[in-house]
């Protein structure tokens, strides 16, 4: 199996167990934390939503500053979004996650990229 199909198998995983852990989420629930120094059910699923939608593609793009058209600055533990929205931005950001994947060339693993200090591609995916 090449790399680039264990990273999406993994990726894969990963984001089924997202769905798995909020198919019964009910939205009374988004502001619940464990403790109070914890954040918010919301702040998790909306900066999920943000790595799909920024840090990925900055990822696979190379490019520290991308932005995805329209991305509000206020997303992350935004309280004007409910449940049904987040849940939608995040099964948006993982069909355009696997697409991104799909464009990844073997070569392009091995490249170095700036994303939080100096690293393979791969790795920064990984």
């Amino acid at each position: 199996m090449d790399r680039i199909e264990a990273i999406k198998i993994l990726t894969k995983i990963g984001l089924d167990r997202l769905e798995r852990a909020t198919k019964e989420l009910r939205p009374e629930q988004l502001d619940w934390r464990p403790f109070p120094e914890a954040n918010t059910l919301r702040w998790i699923l909306t900066h999920e939503a943000y790595i799909l939608h920024i840090a990925f593609p900055r990822i696979l793009l190379g490019d520290r500053d991308y932005l995805s058209d329209g991305w509000p600055d206020d997303y992350q533990g935004n309280e004007g979004y409910m449940l049904e929205k987040i849940l939608g931005d995040i099964e948006e950001g993982k069909a355009s996650l696997m697409e991104g994947l799909d464009g990844l060339m073997d070569e392009s693993l091995a490249e170095e990229i700036e994303f939080a200090g100096t690293r393979t591609r791969e790795w920064t995916v990984m």
